[in-house]
């Protein structure tokens, strides 16, 4: 059990998702008297999409918007066992946990590592905890009020029908589009120093047509070594005055006023504490770009929005 600090600001995009989410988890708790009658909340959410695009990142924002409801995260290596008959018995457990703590959320990422399709070589003990996760979630006497089973793949069609079918809302998570690219690169860079403009971010977002948010993040957190790798190579510095009646060290070429033969290691100890990387720039992110390519291929796209046309919705 878990609290992320995630807000839904923090999450680019998505629009779909977040409310789908709000409608099954936020509502229900501040405003119960909406849900009477045959007005239930979602009891099942599949979030599904190439990796990369924000899928745990939503169940973050769940968890922590979520106030007073008990959100449990687990995987596969939290349920399966070695012993015969104790994996349903975790799976059991940990739906009676979740009714017990309702309001509740379940979050299991990578569910197709759990339910993928039953087959006739599958050995015994997979298709119990299969079945056992199928009975818990929708089987007879098993009250799902209160409690929210929320699913993350990037493998929609390896999923078992009957476990799909109980996912009522299956919501595709798509590669951002350049609004929340843009969006993105901001909330990497956040409050390192800079000097890039709204222009620049906007140049930034129409240069990334296909990266995932976790593309994205990679650029960033590549571009912001830059300045420490200009800083490396650096055989001159000099001493830049600041606003408090003190300096630091920056680096600078040869021929500049000021300028000292000095390497970035060759610094003595009472004057590390000065030296500063100088200001991210527009021109950091374009040397990166020219050598980076998105992670998720067109084939990939093309089969998850042909199973959204089948089975599921945008996000």
């Amino acid at each position: 059990m878990e609290k992320p600090n995630v807000k839904w600001d923090d999450v680019a995009g998505l629009e779909t998702a977040k409310q789908l989410l709000k409608e099954a988890v936020i509502l229900p708790i501040k405003f119960p008297q909406l849900f009477q009658g045959k007005r239930k909340p979602w009891t099942g959410i599949l979030l599904y999409g190439p990796p990369g695009t924000g899928k745990s990142y939503l169940a973050k924002a769940v968890a922590t918007e979520a106030n007073n409801s008990t959100f449990f995260s687990v995987s596969s290596s939290d349920l399966v066992s070695k012993y015969v008959g104790e994996s349903e018995k975790l799976v059991k457990e940990l739906f009676e946990l979740a009714r017990d703590k309702k309001p509740s959320i379940i979050f299991i990422d990578e569910i197709d590592s759990l339910g993928s399709k039953r087959g006739d070589n599958e050995q015994d003990n997979t298709r119990r905890i299969k079945t056992e996760f199928l009975v818990q979630m929708q089987g007879v006497g098993k009250n799902t009020e209160g409690v929210l089973t929320l699913g993350a793949t990037n493998c929609p069609w390896d999923l078992d029908p009957a476990l799909r079918r109980r996912f009522t809302k299956r919501v595709y998570i798509p590669l951002p589009e350049k609004d929340a690219r843009k969006t993105m690169f901001r909330v990497h860079i956040g409050d390192t120093a800079n000097n890039l403009k709204d222009n620049d971010y906007e140049v930034l977002a129409e240069k990334t047509p296909g990266f995932s948010g976790s593309d994205i993040s990679g650029i960033v957190q590549d571009a912001l070594m830059e300045p420490v790798r200009d800083m490396q190579t650096a055989t001159h510095f000099r001493k830049q005055p600041t606003s408090q009646n003190d300096y630091i060290w920056v680096p600078c070429k040869q021929n500049e006023s000021g300028a000292k033969p000095m390497k970035l290691l060759d610094f003595p100890e009472n004057e590390q504490s000065r030296v500063q990387a100088a200001s991210l720039n527009v021109q950091h992110f374009i040397k990166i770009l020219e050598n980076s390519k998105p992670s998720v291929g067109k084939e990939d796209i093309e089969r998850h929005i042909q199973w959204t046309n089948e089975f599921g919705q945008e996000g």
